[in-house]
């Protein structure tokens, strides 16, 4: 059904931009593998050894043209499992906006999709059987005003789907109607006042669940040569239909800087009431109200190696699993990433300190504040031959249930570059947790070898 489903939003994102199939760029890349776990379900008491034959393919499609502007980036990966231990899974990460200009410069209609992996319990560790497919469609017009040569105004209205393919809370269906009046400061300097209306309303709660979602924010946007920020400062309201109401200051911001041609540094950080779906869509990620720029960034790189100093698992596979609560229950969200970013010649270095607090306004029972740091080394030996290593640390703590998880995870992958074309990837991940919980503490290891066709 998860397939079904994506394969639907994907087949909806070509329908509508009948020009994106001949004038785009896109690049892809085609891997197969074989992993060993000597602990496949994550047990603290009975571990049990499997190997995993992955085959997948990973892609990227790029379009700026004058009536079809498009970013779209996916992971697609087969995992089935020798053993039969576990049923074979087809698993999907992909983010993407595809905008057809009807009438240019008066009306678009946009498509956006965001799928990942994510948790079924997050109170339990993310075994195989704890995995499942979530997907959040969003499509609609835009009515495109002009005011003078420096100010202009839009009109949005938006459906917004999400679904979940084992947890049915999350489903959802949105209604989003948004009016934004922007103006150009200078050439690289923008400001924006918007108001929004949303109406969320959950296919498998009682209605008293559903409410309404009033936002107004002012955003500033500058991209200069070496410095870029996104800011959003405002207020949001939520009514719910069973008569309460929460209110409380938003604000979103994304600061970037390099300094140098070897030295990058980014940080992001969000104050704001959210609920899984709503928290996909406005993370500092997204670029739904941003543009098409960096839509596909969540989709990181076409290798599919490049994702193992993330705090997910999948340390040797191309996807890794997240760590949202999905569900229906809204939260204040307190987050908080940085990344530093250096390379050489022949060195690269990644550190990523991260924060994270939600505070559940109903039911208490998830509220968590997280901690972690990912450290990420990468050393080319000879032009074709490239060792990388990766370590990361998450201290998570459930606040209500006194509970504290400690991660660790450790990582080596060797790749050499055959030709233009091919290439050949050695991994090996050591993973290790240590709970208050019964039965939530865990040791694995993880062994990979696999080849990567790269257009």
């Amino acid at each position: 059904m998860a397939t079904t489903t994506l394969a639907r939003t994907i087949a909806l994102v070509l329908a509508a931009t009948p020009a994106v199939a001949s004038a785009g760029t896109l690049d892809y890349t085609l891997y197969a593998g074989l992993q060993h776990s000597d602990n496949i379900a994550l047990s603290s008491d009975h571990p049990l050894s499997e190997n995993v034959f992955t085959p997948g393919a990973t892609f990227q499609f790029l379009q700026q043209g004058s009536t079809v502007q498009a970013n779209v980036a996916g992971t697609f990966e087969y995992l089935r499992y020798l053993g039969n231990r576990f049923d074979p899974q087809t698993q999907a990460q992909l983010a993407g906006q595809v905008n057809w200009s009807v009438v240019p410069d008066r009306v678009d209609v946009t498509v956006e999709d965001y799928a990942g992996i994510q948790p079924v319990d997050q109170l339990a560790a993310n075994a195989p059987d704890n995995q499942q497919q979530t997907n959040v469609a969003v499509v609609g017009p835009t009515w495109r005003m002009r005011f003078g040569d420096a100010a202009r105004g839009q009109l949005e209205l938006r459906y917004i789907d999400s679904y979940a393919s084992k947890v049915d809370d999350f489903d959802s269906k949105r209604g989003l109607l948004a009016y934004r009046l922007y103006r150009d400061l200078t050439p690289t300097d923008t400001i924006s006042a918007n108001v929004e209306y949303q109406h969320v309303d959950f296919a498998n709660q009682p209605s008293g669940a559903n409410y309404d979602r009033k936002e107004a924010f002012v955003r500033y946007n500058s991209t200069l040569a070496h410095v870029d920020a996104d800011v959003v400062l405002g207020g949001t309201r939520l009514d719910f239909d069973r008569g309460s109401v929460a209110t409380a200051p938003l604000a979103r911001v994304s600061l970037g800087w390099q300094p140098t041609p070897r030295n990058a540094f980014t940080v992001s950080g969000v104050y704001q009431y959210a609920d899984a779906a709503q928290d996909i869509l406005t993370s500092p990620a997204a670029t739904g109200a941003a543009g098409l720029g960096g839509a596909a960034e969540r989709v990181e790189s076409l290798d599919p190696f490049a994702n193992a100093g993330g705090l997910g698992r999948g340390a040797t596979t191309g996807i890794s699993v997240g760590s949202a609560v999905i569900g229906s229950q809204v939260y204040k969200e307190r987050r908080f990433e940085a990344t530093w970013n250096w390379r050489s010649e022949r060195f690269q270095l990644t550190v990523a300190p991260a924060f994270n607090r939600l505070r559940y306004r109903d039911d208490d029972t998830f509220d968590q504040t997280a901690r972690g740091l990912s450290v990420g080394l990468g050393y080319r030996i000879r032009p074709t031959l490239t060792l990388s290593g990766f370590g990361t640390l998450e201290k998570l703590r459930y606040e209500t249930l006194g509970r504290k998880d400690t991660t660790v995870r450790l990582g080596l992958d060797l790749g050499q570059q055959w030709n233009r074309h091919w290439s050949w990837h050695a991994s090996v991940a050591r993973e290790r947790r240590t709970s208050d919980a019964v039965g939530q503490s865990y040791r694995e290891t993880q062994f990979f070898v696999g080849v990567v066709y790269r257009r």
